[in-house]
């Protein structure tokens, strides 16, 4: 029985909900009166539920679907203005002792060379990535208690975070790592980590215990429960996700969103994050063999709903997808993407982008320099803040500023500043000349005008002084 409120996974992500949410949106994915109802709701930025998002996600009218995509664009304005947060991946380990078999880190796949990095490899990639300019990792390792256990990854947290080159520095780790233990969780809180992500993969029961056919993560419920777990280590962030293609879209969606209520109904706060992965082709995974993989127009559709239901979460889109893609759902809702990433164990210190290690294809191939460059020429103002961690405004904290629309006071001014530490020490200088105008223009957007003095002389002494790292 559906139980938002419940710690038992197949209650509140009920099986016989789920479809009575899909049979209510087929039987309304037509009905004008009932779809304006739900838009003019959604209107209020308050969000919607799981079934009258479902709704708009089957709408099959062509109008109401450009008010649906006009309107996601309208609620990222409201919550994250044009600012576009950017970060890299780092994958430690490719060493799993799962079976899933979308993932070419299975154990059963013998084609793939398993690497497991030292800690003086961890630094040579996170100078690398430093010297790119990035400020966020997502660190990313595979599910093997002996090669990576917990005190691995803490001891790499560590090494991340003590690692001062030059001008660079991670201001924070995220981390993708595989559904464990409260303990664990209080651990990985002490070790100062930001977001705690793990992707469901898909909410379907039966396909999920198919394409889990062995290991630790072949447990539904425990994977399912692990954000609760999560939180009661006292990490206040977690970020969701699905990977698209595995099972039908459209459950997939009303999962996700389900869940995220269940956070809110237990914990007070939802997802910081949700992302959206579809399946891709990488070793020994040919997605040929996954016959609900979707199209870039439904993928579209399925960010625009996401943003109109969760209008205060961050969304995230990874360099699976490519440029045209990934400009297309910029406008409809993301606000994270990952920049001149590698996929593969050790990918950043390697010259030539290796694949023989790789989880999955990347698309986009640019360089950060290039994407960044990109959005600005869009008019995003690509932003390296993580001032909000360091700060406090995690949790419930962050949500309130956010649902109130307050977060933006402290967001440009800090987008703004991290910019400029990114020209002055590493754009190119096509990019900078682009970016210098980008800040100026987006001073406009700064009502307070005493904060505006104090983001102009943090500037000024960026760009001349060599100080870094002014914060709101």
């Amino acid at each position: 029985m559906y139980n938002p409120k419940s710690l038992k996974a197949e209650e509140f992500i009920d099986h016989d909900e789920i479809l009575e949410s899909l049979k209510y949106a087929d039987e309304n994915k037509s009905n004008v009166k009932v779809i304006d109802e739900i838009l003019k709701k959604a209107r209020e930025s308050k969000g919607l539920d799981h079934r009258e998002a479902s709704v708009l996600l089957a709408c099959d009218i062509p109008e109401k679907n450009e008010e649906i995509f006009k309107l996601a664009n309208e609620i990222k304005l409201e919550y994250y203005g044009n600012r576009i947060v950017l970060f890299a991946p780092l994958y430690l380990s490719n060493y799993c002792i799962n079976g899933c078999t979308y993932c070419p880190y299975h154990a059963k796949n013998r084609t793939i060379p398993r690497i497991k990095l030292t800690q003086e490899q961890i630094r040579n990639e996170v100078i690398a990535l430093q010297d790119m300019g990035h400020k966020r990792l997502a660190l990313e390792t595979g599910e093997d208690p002996i090669h990576n256990p917990i005190e691995y990854v803490l001891e790499s947290i560590d090494t991340i975070y003590s690692i001062k080159h030059r001008n660079g520095a991670i201001r924070r780790v995220n981390v993708n790592i595989a559904a464990t233990t409260v303990e664990n969780y209080q651990k990985l809180h002490e070790a100062g980590i930001g977001t705690y992500i793990l992707f469901q993969e898909t909410y379907h029961k039966e396909s999920y215990e198919q394409l889990h056919p062995s290991g630790p993560k072949s447990d539904y419920a425990y994977h399912t429960e692990a954000m609760d777990r999560a939180m009661q280590g006292g990490i206040d962030d977690v970020g969701l996700g699905v990977l698209f293609g595995l099972d039908k879209f459209r459950y997939e969606f009303a999962g996700i969103l389900m869940h995220a209520e269940h956070l809110e109904a237990v914990h007070g706060v939802g997802p910081h994050t949700i992302s959206v992965p579809r399946i891709c082709p990488a070793d020994d995974i040919d997605v040929k063999e996954f016959s609900n993989a979707i199209d870039d127009d439904t993928f579209a559709k399925i960010v625009a709903c996401i943003r109109i239901a969760v209008p205060y979460t961050g969304m995230i889109i990874s360099t699976r997808e490519s440029q045209k893609v990934r400009e297309r759902v910029l406008h409809l809702g993301v606000s994270q993407i990952s920049g001149g990433s590698r996929t593969s164990v050790g990918g950043y210190t390697e010259e030539v982008r290796p694949d023989d290690t790789t989880q999955f294809e990347v698309s986009d191939t640019r360089t950060l320099d290039e994407v960044i460059k990109w959005l600005m020429e869009m008019d995003y103002v690509p932003s390296f803040c993580t001032a909000c961690y360091r700060e406090g405004r995690t949790g419930d904290r962050f949500m309130a500023l956010c649902k109130a629309k307050q977060i933006q006071n402290c967001c440009l001014p800090n987008a703004l500043m991290t910019l400029e530490e990114y020209l002055v020490d590493y754009a190119s200088p096509a990019t900078r000349e682009v970016g210098e105008k980008i800040i100026v223009d987006n001073f406009k957007d700064i009502p307070n005008q005493k904060v505006l003095e104090i983001v102009k002389e943090r500037l000024e002494l960026i760009k001349n002084g060599g100080e870094r790292d002014f914060r709101f």
